[in-house]
């Protein structure tokens, strides 16, 4: 009998056929993700699951789940797993690194240009006829020649990001106490929330980065700084950024990540313009979601049939006795 394999929602449909071939498997049918009553009915007798961050897979779950030998999240970021509650319990945790990499550093920037140059206010406008005459004092945004661009985690995506900044003729500065780079300048973050006239953040989601900003560093920012978030949202502060905003502080801030997420509709920072919200799509490209599809059941196949996933975080559970 094949090996029961979960999959918690739609992707590319020639990975999923990947999957059939070797295992007996059960996809979700809906964009919206299970509710955990459904994820666990789903999960009975499995061995193994493809996720998504919207799934908790935490020690409770697991102790329900006996059978289960594989976890393969569909992103790079994990916080959705406790880690070293799958360890503790020999199951394998996969992620999807490398493949998103330059899709999210580029959408890093177009993020930057849509807001430090106004272009979704403008487009709305447009949209909305609101276009009159060519208007010399309205939608004035930024250059970003000469500009100053901090790096919060020079990992791979940050790295990236500070490439492509560097080439658009920003003076690029960073930090992060586990890398040293002879291309960028690293400083402590409070000079960087400074010095910057852009802060950009690339960090995992963890106990020391969950509300890395809040009131003490967004009062330190420039007046005028922009604020671009492609991480994870509760690395921002909501409440703090909202009063940052009222205040009057911040040119532009951009958000391709919440906390909550989703952000609701109602959701104060809508009210400001100069706000850009989009629903986590900085991966969002064909190629990108086909790749990432693709290595997540990579991993899953590895792991259950003896091989070595290429991306695993715990790989010393697959050769316990």
């Amino acid at each position: 009998m094949a090996l029961k394999v979960v999959v918690t929602r739609r992707i590319h449909t020639e990975a999923v056929e990947r999957l059939r071939q070797l295992f007996d498997v059960v996809e979700w049918e809906s964009d919206l993700p299970p509710a955990r009553a459904e994820l666990l009915d789903m999960l009975n007798g499995a061995a193994g699951v493809l996720t998504l961050l919207t799934d908790r897979i935490d020690g409770d779950l697991l102790d329900r789940v006996p059978t289960l030998r594989v976890v393969s999240n569909l992103a790079v970021g994990y916080d959705n797993i406790d880690v070293p509650a799958a360890t503790q319990r020999g199951v394998a945790v996969c992620t999807t690194p490398n493949v998103l990499t330059r899709t999210t550093a580029e959408f890093t920037i177009a993020l930057l240009f849509a807001v430090a140059r106004q272009i979704v206010p403008g487009a709305l406008a447009a949209r909305q006829g609101d276009w009159k005459t060519w208007y010399p004092m309205r939608f004035l945004g930024r250059d970003l020649l000469g500009a100053t661009i901090g790096v919060v985690g020079l990992g791979r995506i940050g790295e990236e990001v500070a490439s492509l900044a560097g080439a658009l003729g920003m003076r690029v500065i960073y930090t992060d106490d586990r890398i040293t780079s002879q291309r960028f300048q690293r400083v402590a973050l409070e000079d960087l929330l400074r010095e910057s006239d852009i802060v950009t953040l690339h960090v995992p989601l963890l106990d020391s980065t969950r509300g890395l900003i809040s009131d003490n560093q967004l009062a330190v920012m420039k007046p005028d700084a922009i604020l671009l978030n492609t991480a994870r949202g509760p690395v921002v502060d909501t409440d703090a950024l909202l009063r940052a905003l009222e205040r009057g502080h911040l040119s532009g801030v951009g958000l391709d990540v919440t906390d909550p997420e989703p952000l609701p509709a109602d959701h104060p920072l809508y009210r400001f313009e100069r706000v850009t919200i989009v629903p986590h799509i900085a991966s969002a490209t064909h190629a990108t979601r086909g790749k990432m599809s693709a290595l997540a059941v990579e991993n899953l196949i590895a792991a259950l049939t003896g091989g070595e996933p290429p991306n695993c975080l715990n790989p010393e559970v697959l050769h316990r006795g």
